[in-house]
């Protein structure tokens, strides 16, 4: 894969989601949006993609003001519209009909050629019992790791 710069990481959703899929998806900014991402100052871990009119919008995304932005400012959780084709959004629509299902916002970054992207996952949730699986498996990878550091 190509070099980028992460923005902002969704670092729980692997955690309390199943990902069944992945996609990038452009996003409509305004200025002092793509200014303050630059800076490296978002989040998007309460974030996820809503269908709107056949077109997908981004909610809960946050961007802070840019700092000398001044009165051109934007609003921090404004519904951003994503930049999709036809087919992938009637892709996500029905994904997103299907029950216990829901489009989360996973990394946003800037590709090589400097344009903000937002990588998306059709996402099913996690019961407690597959979250505790899942510690459980991390915490004897861990384990493990040492072992063998130890042993040389």
């Amino acid at each position: 894969m190509a070099e980028y710069q992460v923005v902002a990481e969704n670092r729980k959703a692997r955690f309390n989601y199943f990902i069944d899929e992945t996609l990038e998806a452009g996003i409509m900014l305004a200025g002092t949006e793509v200014k303050s991402l630059r800076e490296g100052r978002a989040d998007i871990s309460e974030s996820y993609a809503a269908d709107q009119d056949g077109e997908l919008f981004l909610v809960n995304a946050y961007i802070p003001e840019y700092k000398a932005g001044n009165r051109y400012n934007h609003e921090t959780r404004r519904p951003r519209k994503l930049l999709l084709h036809k087919r992938e959004i009637n892709k996500l629509a029905g994904g997103i009909k299907r029950a216990g299902t829901t489009i989360v916002a996973l990394k946003i970054y800037f590709n090589e050629r400097g344009k903000a992207k937002v990588l998306l996952g059709l996402a099913r949730g996690k019961r407690q019992h597959d979250k505790r699986a899942a510690i459980k498996d991390r915490d004897w990878k861990r384990d493990q790791a040492r072992l063998m550091r130890e042993r040389g």
